[in-house]
């Protein structure tokens, strides 16, 4: 995935709106909406640092879809969960919202 589909999917990850992520970054609705279009601009190093720090990713995650080496591993697990939840369809999402609810109740309750 390029910038473009990995701004998409972390503003869908972040639930934040356009207008909020262009409110946080400083960075104006216009110029964001060009990054989200069909023809995907990719903006300077700057503007996609302070997009990265507004939705609180590295600047090498917006780009690449890739956690940075510094990144917390656990994060980045967290967020390649949530990007092939986007892929699935209601009822496969809910089923795994559902296992991994089961996971975290079977954990807590699991003999040693």
């Amino acid at each position: 995935m390029g910038f473009k589909e990995n701004l998409k999917s972390e503003l869908a990850f972040s639930g934040m709106l356009v207008k909020e992520l262009a409110a946080k970054s400083g960075v104006n609705k216009y110029s964001l909406d060009n990054y989200l279009n069909a023809r995907g601009q990719i903006p300077s190093i700057e503007v996609g640092y302070r997009i990265a720090n507004a939705l609180g990713v590295s600047v090498e995650y917006l780009i690449t879809g890739e956690a940075s080496k510094n990144d917390d591993k656990s994060n980045a697990d967290i967020r390649m969960i949530a990007q092939l939840a986007e892929q699935l369809d209601d009822e496969n999402r809910k089923f795994i919202i559902d296992f991994i609810k089961l996971l975290k109740t079977r954990k807590k309750y699991a003999i040693r």
